[in-house]
């Protein structure tokens, strides 16, 4: 498979050298915005680069019929003009706020926690924490937002609020710090005790193996997917 880079940081890095170990041929590493010649003909284009450009780069690819796997956050308020351009060009838009099989495993318990909590909203509250390296540009994170949707879902939160818990709406905190590649809990409080759950990244290689798996899956598909799809939870 050939398989475009569009966004070549730390991510991409890796990314780049996930893929070749699978045998797959990197044919570019852009960190400018995308055009039919510096995309080289690739057969889908993994995108990881900012909050800023993501919009323009997916909806380039996908315009083209270049089907895109992306995992930058941060641009969310757009996505569903990004699934709309996707439908009607009949393209293929897979989009992940964390390709990590352990973090996806954690959004699937996440969502069984919050289902079982429901009935007791009354006795626990509930507030998210995620912590990142400095160089991490979005606040809170997508992976913390994932988490949040979720809660909200089955629960009486109505909205969720950086930094702050306060009423319906769910707080989710966010920290960075160092270099730490990424963390994130879920705590239910109430007057006798805390539930909490937890995942802890120890590096980028999940991240990036999770994103070639993607892009992989979603060869010869049309339509907009997750991560969920791909790992079939």
């Amino acid at each position: 498979m050939k398989i475009a880079l569009v966004g070549y940081g730390k991510m991409g890095q890796i990314i780049d050298k996930t893929a070749q170990d699978r045998g797959h041929q990197v044919v570019a590493r852009l960190n400018e915005s995308p055009t039919l010649e510096n995309l080289n003909n690739p057969d889908v284009v993994i995108e990881f680069s900012s909050p800023e450009s993501a919009f323009g780069n997916i909806k380039f690819c996908l315009e083209n019929g270049i089907p895109v796997v992306c995992g930058t956050t941060g641009w969310l308020e757009k996505k569903p003009e990004i699934e709309r351009i996707c439908i009607e060009n009949e393209s293929a838009f897979l989009y992940g706020s964390n390709f990590s099989l352990g973090v996806n495993l954690f959004f699937a318990l996440n969502e069984k926690l919050a289902q079982l909590m429901k009935p007791f909203g009354n006795d626990y509250s509930c507030q998210l924490e995620e912590i990142h390296h400095v160089h991490k540009l979005d606040a809170p994170s997508g992976t913390a937002i994932s988490l949040a949707q979720a809660v909200i879902e089955h629960s009486d939160y109505q909205s969720w609020k950086l930094d702050e818990t306060l009423g319906a709406e769910l707080g989710i905190y966010a920290v960075r710090k160092d270099e730490v590649p990424g963390t994130h809990s879920v705590k239910y409080h109430s007057n006798v005790d805390e539930i909490e759950i937890k995942h802890t990244a120890f590096n980028r290689n999940g991240f990036a193996l999770g994103a070639v798996v993607a892009a992989e899956w979603i060869l010869g598909k049309k339509g907009n997917f997750g991560m969920k799809e791909v790992l079939g939870l």
